[in-house]
């Protein structure tokens, strides 16, 4: 189907932000962030004819739009940053869970199958094998205790989730119209670097990282992740989804030259058979 192709592109892209983010490193979350999404948003200028006019929304699309990537980047960077980020992470993996359960509450007339809750859990499960086995094996969801960080990294999948969601709510808006979405969340979160990170200098180098991150699992990926749900089944795409973490999992390890284990192994078989279990039971709705 087009739709799964167009998410699998999305979720591709969205691989590559672990593998950059390892290497731009240096450079502050949001300030990182904030350049991302606003070269992201220049992809909208050929989609739309280099016309921003085609850009403009209903003021409530506009929110949902900005509020949700900016939103959702806040709230995962906060979580990064008060809990250890690996257990982070992980609860931030909830949020294709969350677009598979949460589905009928935003979409009338869809309902989620137990096989559906159940191939989404064993995608998570998946998911949870790549994260926690690339970080030792047996990395303990709450090491350490408790820490506000698992709320702000809740609460970010939730907010993916929901703005997944939501686009399909909204009256229809063209693809083009994720540009704006992305250069206002990129504002507010170079708002954030100038109220709460020390300023940087970026080498060239960085620069050019920077533009990659932002045509990529900055910018482009919105894009086709928008094309996708308007096309789509999100219960499915939600179910794709879990190949994100076993895809950035796998990449970094190639990046530095590093054999899968069995954690990998596991994952992978775990993650495609959530994926083909769920895309095997009848739409309902």
């Amino acid at each position: 189907m087009t739709s799964d192709l167009l998410a699998l592109a999305a979720i591709v892209l969205w691989s590559s932000l672990a593998t950059l983010g390892v290497a731009l490193a240096q450079v502050p979350p949001f300030l990182l962030t904030g350049a991302g999404l606003l070269i992201g948003s220049l992809i909208a200028l050929p989609l739309s004819g280099f016309d921003i006019r085609r850009w403009r929304v209903p003021l409530p699309t506009l929110a949902v739009g900005a509020g949700g990537l900016f939103g959702y980047h806040f709230l995962l960077f906060m979580g990064l940053r008060t809990a250890p980020p690996v257990q982070a992470n992980l609860v931030n993996y909830l949020w294709p869970l969350g677009m598979v359960v949460l589905a009928p509450l935003f979409l009338p007339g869809m309902r989620v199958r137990a096989g559906h809750v159940a191939a989404a859990l064993l995608g998570f499960a998946g998911a949870a094998t790549a994260i926690l086995g690339r970080a030792g094996g047996g990395a303990s969801l709450l090491a350490g205790g408790f820490r506000w960080g698992y709320v702000f990294a809740f609460a970010a999948a939730l907010s993916w989730a929901c703005y997944s969601l939501m686009t399909r709510r909204l009256p229809r808006f063209p693809t083009a119209a994720v540009g704006g979405f992305a250069a206002i969340a990129g504002a507010l979160a170079l708002l954030c670097h100038a109220v709460l990170e020390p300023r940087a200098s970026l080498s060239p180098a960085q620069w050019g990282l920077l533009a990659l991150l932002g045509l990529g699992p900055l910018g482009g990926a919105f894009f086709l992740w928008d094309a996708a749900l308007k096309r789509g089944d999100p219960r499915r795409i939600g179910l794709l989804a879990f190949l994100t973490p076993l895809l950035s999992t796998s990449l970094l390890m190639a990046v530095h030259h590093q054999r899968p284990d069995a954690s990998i192994v596991a994952a992978t078989l775990m993650i495609v058979g959530a994926a083909l279990w769920g895309s095997r039971i009848r739409a309902a709705g």
